[in-house]
């Protein structure tokens, strides 16, 4: 046997357990080397966490394993874990010979919850794999040889040696890595600003924390730790769930780690099947993939929000189809802990695309709207350019909570951190910049401070609020006798379709018309007029309103001097090619800005008003955005020229 690595330093222990994954080389993709390292690594803690209570386990279960005693119940407490293992076998008694029987016979002796990771991660079959190529009593020795009882390497030892390895095993094969690992200094302030000025986190009393889309349990894993240095006697419980069952099982290898229990991390899709339904908890921590398409989950979500409404999670609205991020973030909101019962806080990344994708009615902006209107969105901030692993893009952190102190009712703070960055001595992968400890400190200090500076703007919820009303002009028909606009009318594919005969009386009549604007040098410019050249195939009843349409459209010419079209009933008609929209904030009165702002320009136009808010009934679309750049927008002046 190799002489035994003992080591509390994570580089050491990771730098280490990379070393020994070299053999993997010609006989596994490189893809594949978390998925037969990371079990190794989990079996080799247990069995040293286990090592004291071992012995006294597997002779209590041969004592009781014939008497009808509930041993699932009995062991965890002798064991002294929620987990245990009753085979005789050790990583270093396995043998040379029958390595992968025994091996297989020692995993299948663990207590249900650790016999499910190493079935998520398909380990029976990995250990066919090694078996083959002559690697497994190899790998086994190897592990076997590093010392991971909890007094040499301590869980944050361990944990951010098996993040370590994860970064490293994905960014080694551009694994899109930052899908599953958020990088450390921003789990660190995100879950800072989470559990700020929380009291309770001092106490005993019970704090949980839930993360929706947990990748590998990186957030619930530091906020943990973060917590515990506070107060080490502190009472927190992870909730969280995951959708791909590897990356469950990894999860679940880092709450272990933790010494957590791994009963309220859940696999699935948190979208379609929500395995934590009516729970609330205290804390919410995400990093939901950017860009995730939820078509799979689309019915499913459908279903919930007919049934539900606003007491399901996605009453405020649905995004659109190639993005669910925001219902992640919806279900964040819809777990909070109530206010009754102290409220809740969340801490969630986004890319930019959540803060003004979809104008006024989107699913998007009926989000905002929600959040907003009702008070829940605390603080917005942006993140610094290549901060993560795998994406370059502009981030974001959203704090929202739903029991606000006072002077924060109402108000939504906005901190720009795109010049707060530390540049990284070696990057990894696209991440070249990082928070640094003393940059976090005073981040939390200026979002504490509440007050305004160049960093930092104060507004009032409304003010990212806007009515989107429509502006009408009125439709006007001219006729000149162009010869172009006849032509283009036998081209159209309508026209083409009609009766031969009707088609040559028709051009028989423009072509009429037309000469008469030709040798009067007029024109016509009342649709009346137009139309009355026509009265024969009309009192025929051989036109018809859909014919109209078809020779106005190709012949008539829009013009300022022609006659306003009315309708049957004497209202003037909108001419749609020039409608337009205006964005008018909540705070100005529609008709106040209708005067000032559009009458001066376009004197005969006038306001749609039967375009109103479903919610409100009031003329005018509301809409909501939160357009960062608009608010911390500096100019530069071009170079002056020699």
């Amino acid at each position: 046997m190799a002489e035994q690595l003992k080591t509390s330093n994570s580089t050491t222990l990771s730098d280490f357990i990379w070393k020994i994954a070299d053999v993997l080389w010609g006989d596994f993709q490189h893809t594949d080397f978390a998925r037969v390292m990371l079990p190794l690594l989990l079996l080799r803690r247990l069995e040293c966490v286990l090592e004291p209570t071992r012995e006294v386990v597997t002779a209590e279960c041969l004592k009781e394993q014939d008497s009808g005693i509930d041993l699932p119940a009995i062991l965890p407490h002798i064991s002294g874990y929620s987990f245990y293992n009753t085979s005789k076998h050790t990583l270093a008694s396995l043998g040379a010979t029958d390595t992968r029987k025994n091996l297989e016979d020692y995993i299948s002796q663990f207590s249900d919850n650790v016999s499910v990771i190493f079935k998520e991660f398909d380990f029976a079959n990995t250990l066919i794999r090694l078996d083959r190529a002559k690697l497994l009593s190899r790998l086994v020795s190897d592990f076997a040889a590093i010392d991971l009882h909890p007094d040499v390497v301590s869980e944050r030892v361990l944990s951010n040696a098996y993040e370590h390895l994860i970064r490293k095993f994905g960014i080694s094969v551009n694994d899109k890595a930052g899908e599953f690992m958020t990088p450390s200094d921003v789990v660190r302030l995100v879950t800072k600003l989470v559990i700020h000025n929380d009291a309770d986190i001092f106490t005993k009393k019970a704090r949980n924390i839930y993360d929706p889309a947990c990748g590998i349990a990186g957030f619930l894993s530091d906020a943990i730790k973060q917590i515990k240095e506070l107060n080490p006697q502190a009472n927190i419980v992870p909730f969280g769930q995951e959708l791909n069952p590897e990356t469950h099982a990894m999860a679940m290898i880092a709450m272990m780690i933790q010494g957590c229990e791994t009963n309220n991390i859940k696999q699935g899709s948190t979208l379609s099947s929500d395995q934590l339904q009516g729970n609330k908890f205290h804390y919410g921590l995400a990093n939901p993939p950017f860009g995730f398409p939820w078509e799979k989950d689309q019915k499913a979500v459908l279903q919930e929000r007919k049934e539900l409404g606003e007491l399901g999670r996605f009453g405020a609205g649905l995004p659109r189809i190639n993005d669910g991020s925001m219902l992640f973030l919806q279900t964040l909101v819809a777990k909070m802990e109530t206010p009754e019962k102290g409220g809740g806080r969340v801490g969630i990344v986004l890319s930019g695309s959540p803060l003004f994708n979809g104008g006024a009615g989107s699913g998007e902006s009926e989000i905002r709207r929600w959040l907003l209107e009702h008070d829940t969105i605390e603080a917005i901030f942006s993140l610094p350019n290549d901060m993560f692993f795998n994406t370059g893009i502009g981030t974001y952190i959203w704090i929202l909570n739903n029991h606000k102190a006072p002077e924060r009712q109402g108000k939504v703070q906005l901190i720009n951190l795109s010049n707060t960055w530390t540049a990284m001595r070696k990057s990894e992968g696209s991440k070249r910049r990082y928070l640094s400890d003393e940059q976090i400190k005073n981040i939390v200090q200026d979002y504490d401070r509440f007050s305004e500076s160049e960093l930092c703007k104060i507004f009032n919820s409304t003010e990212f609020g806007y009515r989107r009303i429509t502006i009408e002009r009125p439709y006007r028909f001219m006729f000149d006798g162009d010869e172009q606009s006849i032509q283009q009318l036998q081209d159209n594919k309508s026209f083409q379709s009609w009766d031969d005969d009707l088609q040559t009386e028709v051009l028989t009549v423009l072509n009429n018309m037309a000469r008469a604007c030709r040798e009067q040098h007029s024109q016509i410019i009342n649709r009346d007029t137009f139309r009355l050249a026509f009265a024969e195939l009309v009192a025929a009843k051989k036109l018809k309103e859909t014919h109209w349409k078809v020779i106005e459209k190709c012949v008539r010419k829009p013009s300022e001097t022609a006659d306003s079209c009315t309708d049957k009933h004497g209202k003037p008609e909108a001419d749609a090619d020039l409608r337009d929209t205006k964005n008018v904030p909540l705070s100005q009165n529609i008709n106040d800005y209708f005067q000032r702002e559009v009458l001066p320009h376009v004197p005969d136009a006038w306001i749609d008003d039967s375009k109103c808010d479903e919610l409100d009934g009031k003329i005018g679309i509301v809409g909501y955005e939160i357009n960062f750049n608009r608010y911390f927008y500096q100019y530069t002046p071009a170079a002056c020229l020699a």
